[in-house]
This record gives C-alpha cells, sequence and structure tokens, in this order.
C-alpha cells in the first residue's frame, strides 16, 4: 500500500505531463497516467502541479557571525524550509582559522543531530591550509580527500572579510588544484575584500554609519573584479567553478565571459537580488533597514533584468537564498550605531518558491519548466545529488511539492517559521502555493506549515561532479567542453 497523488501535472525540467504518482515508502514507484487506485492512500491533486522537492543549497544555520549566532537552527531552519517547499538543504561547515576541516565537520554534524527535519548536506568553507597541524599546505590539502570521501563534495572560499574568512590567492588557487584532482567542486564568495575594506574605513571616517552605507561602499565591481579573478584562477587550475550570490550585472557580466572562453564556471543568484533594491528599500532614512544588510548587498533596480536574462538563458542555473537569519531586536540591532556591527544576513528559506514562481512564472519571466530546474533539478544534478534527488521520476526520493498556482498568500513574520522578528517581503501578497510537501514519502509540510516528527531529516552523502555538468547549466548555445 502507498500513496497515490492522483489528477495532477508532474513538472520536470524537462517537461510537463498529465500523470499520477505512486510512493512506495521513502522512494517513487510509478509514474504513468491510470494508475490503479486500489490499496493505495490516494491524494487529489486536481488544478496542481506535481513537482520535485525544491533544493537550497546556499543556507547558514546555527552559524555563528558578527558576535551572535544565527537566529535559525537546523530545527526551525528545515522546517520553514519544507513549509515552503524546500526538502533539501546544502549548508556550510565554516573551518575556524587553526583548526582542521575534519574537526569542523564535526563540529557542523552536532549542530544537525536529532534536529534536521529535512535532508541536508554540508559544503567545507575553508579558510585555513593550517600548516600548523602538518608539515606542509599539502598535509592540509589530503583533508580535502577525506571530505570528499564523507560525501562533501564542493568546497567554498571566501575573498571578503579579511582577517576571519578571506584567503588569498595562493591559497584559493592551491585548493583549486586540488579540487579539480578530487573532480569536486569549488564555490567563490566574491568580493574584493581589501578594496571593501578601504572603503569601508573611508566612510566610517566620514561618520556615514547608517545601514544604508553598508550597501554603498560594497561596489558592484569589486564583486565583478573577484568574480573575474576566481574563474580565471578556476581555469588556470582546471577545476569546475561556483559563484555564489551573484547580485549585479556587472559580475554577471563576467560570468558569461568567462563561459563564452569554455571556462567551467558555473553560478547563481538569490531570491532577494531578483526583487528587492536599494532604491525602495535602503532610501537611507530609518534604522529598520538593518533588515537588508546582507553580502552582497541590495543593489540598484536596473540589475533586476539582467539577472532575471541569466536565469532564462542559463548563465544563471540556480536560484538560492544565502538564507542567514538574524532578529532585528536583539541581534541586528548590535550595529545601531555602526552599520559595520549589523550581523550581515536576512531571512529566505520559507519564501524562496513562492516568491520565484510569482514574479517569475506568473509574470512570464520564466517557464514551469525552468522554475522546477532552478529551484530543484539543477542544484540536484550540479552538487551530486541526481536522480536521487530533483526530478519526479520511478526510483527517485519521493520529495513531492503538490503546488497550487491559484492559491494566494500573504507573507507575514507573524506566521513565518523562520524565527525571525521580521520578514524581508512583509506584507507582498504571492499567487502559487506549496499546498502538501513530501520528504521521501513523508508528509512533512500542508498549506505552509510544518507537519513532520523532528529530526527526521538525513545528512546527503553526495557525489563528485557528473562528466557532463556543464552541459545546460551555462550560457545557451555556447558549446562547453565536458
Amino acid at each position: 500500500m502507498g500513496t497515490l497523488i492522483k489528477n495532477g501535472k508532474v513538472v520536470n525540467a524537462t517537461g510537463t505531463v498529465a500523470a499520477d504518482v505512486l510512493i512506495e515508502g521513502s522512494t517513487i514507484k510509478e509514474v504513468r497516467a491510470g494508475i490503479n487506485e486500489a490499496g493505495h492512500t490516494v491524494v487529489d491533486a486536481a488544478g496542481m502541479y506535481v513537482i520535485p522537492g525544491g533544493i537550497d543549497v546556499h543556507t547558514h544555520l546555527d552559524m555563528p557571525f558578527g558576535g551572535t549566532m544565527s537566529a535559525d537552527d537546523y530545527k526551525t531552519g528545515t522546517q520553514a524550509a519544507a513549509a515552503g517547499g524546500t526538502t533539501s538543504v546544502l549548508d556550510f561547515a565554516i573551518q575556524s582559522r587553526g583548526t582542521t576541516m575534519k574537526e569542523t565537520l564535526k563540529t557542523w554534524q552536532a549542530k544537525a543531530k536529532d534536529k534536521a527535519c529535512v535532508d541536508y548536506g554540508l559544503h567545507m568553507a575553508i579558510t585555513d591550509l593550517n600548516p600548523a597541524k602538518g608539515p606542509s599546505d599539502d598535509a592540509s590539502l589530503d583533508e580535502m580527500d577525506e571530505m570528499v570521501r564523507e560525501g562533501i563534495t564542493s568546497f567554498k572560499l571566501f575573498t571578503a572579510y579579511p582577517d576571519s574568512l578571506m584567503v588569498d590567492d595562493r591559497l584559493m588557487f592551491k585548493v583549486m588544484q586540488r579540487a579539480a584532482k578530487l573532480n569536486s567542486l569549488v564555490m567563490v564568495h566574491a568580493e574584493n575584500g581589501s578594496a571593501i575594506d578601504v572603503v569601508v574605513e573611508q566612510t566610517l571616517a566620514e561618520g556615514k554609519t547608517a545601514p544604508h552605507y553598508h550597501a554603498l561602499s560594497r561596489s558592484t565591481k569589486a564583486e565583478a573584479e573577484a568574480t573575474h579573478r576566481a574563474a580565471a584562477l578556476g581555469d588556470m587550475a582546471g577545476a569546475t567553478v561556483y559563484i555564489v550570490h551573484v547580485s549585479n550585472e556587472d559580475s554577471l557580466r563576467e560570468v558569461r565571459r568567462a563561459q563564452e572562453l569554455g571556462w567551467r564556471t558555473l553560478a547563481e543568484t538569490c531570491t532577494q537580488y531578483l526583487v528587492l533594491c536599494i532604491e525602495e528599500q535602503m532610501p537611507g532614512k530609518s534604522w529598520d533597514e538593518a533588515k537588508y544588510v546582507f553580502t552582497p548587498p541590495l543593489r540598484e533596480k536596473k540589475n533586476q533584468q539582467p539577472l532575471w536574462k541569466g536565469l532564462q538563458d542559463h548563465s544563471l542555473a540556480v536560484l538560492s537564498t544565502d538564507h542567514c537569519p538574524f532578529r532585528m531586536s536583539d541581534q541586528k540591532i548590535l550595529g545601531k550605531d555602526r552599520f559595520t556591527k549589523i550581523p550581515n544576513g536576512g531571512p529566505g528559506i520559507e519564501n524562496r518558491m513562492q516568491v520565484l514562481f510569482h514574479h517569475g512564472v506568473n509574470a512570464g519571466k520564466l517557464t514551469l519548466e525552468r522554475f522546477v530546474d532552478v529551484t530543484a533539478t539543477a542544484p540536484a544534478k550540479i552538487f551530486g545529488m541526481y536522480p536521487k534527488k530533483g526530478v519526479i521520476a520511478v526510483g527517485s526520493d519521493a520529495d513531492i511539492v503538490l503546488w497550487d498556482p491559484n492559491a494566494e498568500f500573504t507573507i507575514l513574520a507573524a506566521t513565518q517559521t523562520m524565527a525571525t522578528d521580521y520578514s524581508m517581503f512583509e506584507g507582498w501578497k504571492v499567487r502559487g502555493v506549496p499546498v502538501k510537501v513530501y520528504s521521501r514519502g513523508d508528509l512533512v509540510a500542508e498549506n505552509v506549515k510544518y507537519v513532520g516528527t523532528v529530526g527526521r531529516g538525513k545528512f546527503l552523502k553526495r557525489k563528485t561532479l557528473p562528466e557532463d555538468v556543464m552541459k545546460g547549466h551555462t550560457l545557451e548555445g555556447v558549446a562547453v567542453t565536458a
């Protein structure tokens, strides 16, 4: 006996078809029209789309930052993900300088233990090759081999935040070289942190301390420069590079140029950069603008359309959130008198699918299939989870969302699952709602509320890069060798 989803339209990245879906245990048993109802629990999906559970590959749960911790731990963060239609998350295990990757992994595994409510995986953020633990850089680089064996097949590097997270080009290049040998992915937070720090110091010296100066001090050109540098070093090293949270046209231009040259460069953008802008959200009039202090910052509205274009033409492969939530009342307030002390980050994991569907599909900017691709299928393929995740197909995990395209919903902090006291999209009315969300066959969310058990999420041991990882995930019409 299984769960039979009847009368819906199954939407995959490759097409849409009227079909029934039979779930048995944790997997999809059949996908076809006319499955016999006998012996099954029938769920009527008439008028709904049956789509793969979303995959958010860029989150920061229970993360230390700026003297505090991100507000969502693995319990509330993954519950919020499920409520919004996301059934898998990839979080960052961030190495503290002077510690090993193995120690870092142990710390983050403890954070998730008995708390994660949907399946989760980890990227390893490298900040230190830590030669004190071994005779050479290579001894520390060997830890990357161990991480890959553990199913952590992506490594993140920061070119921002000097004195805490930022790495120099030497370390970045050596990590890229090792990643190439391991057939693993290098993710890069691309901003020129050294140049930005000079501008920040000058801004503060002029007495400019309000929240909106955070955005004004972090130039699009600083992001574009680091994007080009990361892509170029990746090409030199023979590595596949994934630029995280592309926020503006200047950076996207560098991504496109790299792809046109045949460099192995992939990229994502985040929900907030598609729909929020500095003119509307941060005009420099109130402390309330601290809600929108995250990095990269909000950009001018003129950058939004190029980013939508990037999702359309595949130069941007994935839509993530960079979910890094902090409360206004007792966390953002730490920077009341100095924008540099405002914890960087915003809450978005719960609203990613709704906001993208409303402003993308409903507005005619994305097809249904491309919506599924950037929220589920491309993340699964690029990050070593496909076809177990990211597709409605026989044998795949039963991570399934019944999506009502006509249901309306108002986003409110008062009713959200995320553990913040505000929403970046407060009061927004969206059309398109996840009515039922299944994770490995379990009903975990219903009508935008988590209904599953706590701690049911499993660790995702991911594969290394597939041979065709670049296919379909870069600028259309550009020949990129596998």
